[in-house]
């Protein structure tokens, strides 16, 4: 039987063994919720981490993480702007509704699922500003994008200072954020503060990277800490033993380890990319490649033992992990190159 190898999703991969030791030595009494020892040394971390004062709260899933966050930075009835193939849109169930209580998504366009100034312009500008419109008050972007491309420290600004121009909060998913950080920088702290940006909020994925079932939600903004508190216990997400999830974020970036992990998930889409040339779709900037192959071609490669998913009638999407084997990077770099 040929071996699995799976370019599935970073969802599937597995949890890295620091974050099991770190699970093991916080199994002991210690207060709930999140008054535990652990969860309190989270704000400091992060803000040595990115070099400047920052709040970080733990939930289970990006999708609470990003949502507590925007909750925080958009009324009820006031709009978020993202692109109309962000994830909060086409992949959270409708979540963004629910815990914004009906706010709305307001779609803009951007090549490779990226946002600029002026593609925001664009979609609220003609809005009427009168009550019977939804008027804008945050923006969302992400963190390697949909497609897998990297903001730069110059879009970010652009994007930082039409939002502060224009009144309206910057929010950051960063499921894949440090993919992110790795390509556009060697360093742990150069690059979560490049890839960061200025943002006002950031959901710092860290379970497509290593971790289990902890993300945090990073406020730049402390003092809007205690608000997305009372959001999170209100949405079910203030977990009694909160000690578990800090303790997998902690042990993550102990030792630089989520940066590690990143490194070397954008390295194997690197190798696969070397072997696709004008198959790809976009640039591989992080650890997701886009590569037109036709249905035959994709039945082959799945005979072969490589899962992957779909995308649209003529492409696939490959996604490379921490875990990835080099000898699996190979042999699909191999394979696409043979096509």
């Amino acid at each position: 039987m040929t071996r699995a190898k799976p370019f599935l999703s970073d969802n599937a991969a597995r949890v890295h063994p620091a974050v099991w030791d770190a699970l093991r030595r916080a199994d002991e009494a210690d207060s709930p919720y999140d008054g535990d020892a652990l969860s309190a040394a989270l704000d400091e971390r992060f803000s040595a981490l990115f070099g400047r004062e920052c709040a970080a709260l733990w939930v289970a899933t990006g999708t609470a993480a990003n949502c507590l966050a925007l909750a925080a930075m958009c009324p009820p009835h006031g709009g978020v702007v993202c692109h109309r193939e962000a994830h909060i849109e086409v992949d959270e169930g409708g979540a963004p509704g629910f815990f914004l209580h009906g706010a709305k998504l307001i779609h803009a366009d951007g090549v490779g699922a990226k946002l600029t100034p002026g593609s925001i312009a664009a979609a609220i500008d003609p809005i009427r500003d009168d009550v019977h419109q939804v008027q804008p008050h945050a923006i969302a972007i992400t963190q390697a994008s949909e497609y897998g491309l990297t903001y730069g420290t110059d879009e970010l600004a652009a994007l930082s200072a039409f939002a502060q121009e224009r009144g309206l909060g910057l929010h950051m998913d960063g499921a894949r954020f440090a993919n992110a950080a790795a390509f556009v920088s060697n360093s742990a702290n150069v690059g979560a503060s490049a890839a960061a940006g200025p943002v006002d909020s950031l959901a710092f994925g860290f379970i497509k990277n290593g971790g289990m079932n902890a993300e945090a939600i990073v406020l730049f903004d402390p003092a809007q800490a205690d608000l997305v508190r009372y959001r999170r216990k209100r949405a079910g997400h203030l977990q009694c033993k909160g000690r578990y999830l800090a303790a997998q974020i902690l042990a993550m970036l102990d030792d630089d380890v989520w940066f590690a992990n990143a490194r070397g998930a954008n390295a194997a889409a690197q190798e696969i990319a070397g072997a696709c040339g004008e198959r790809l779709m976009h640039p591989v900037e992080a650890n997701e490649l886009f590569v037109h192959l036709t249905g035959a071609e994709r039945e082959t490669l799945r005979a072969g033992g490589f899962t992957f998913y779909d995308w649209g009638c003529d492409a696939a999407r490959f996604v490379t992990a921490w875990d990835t084997r080099e000898e699996d990077a190979r042999a699909l770099a191999q394979a696409i190159a043979a096509l």
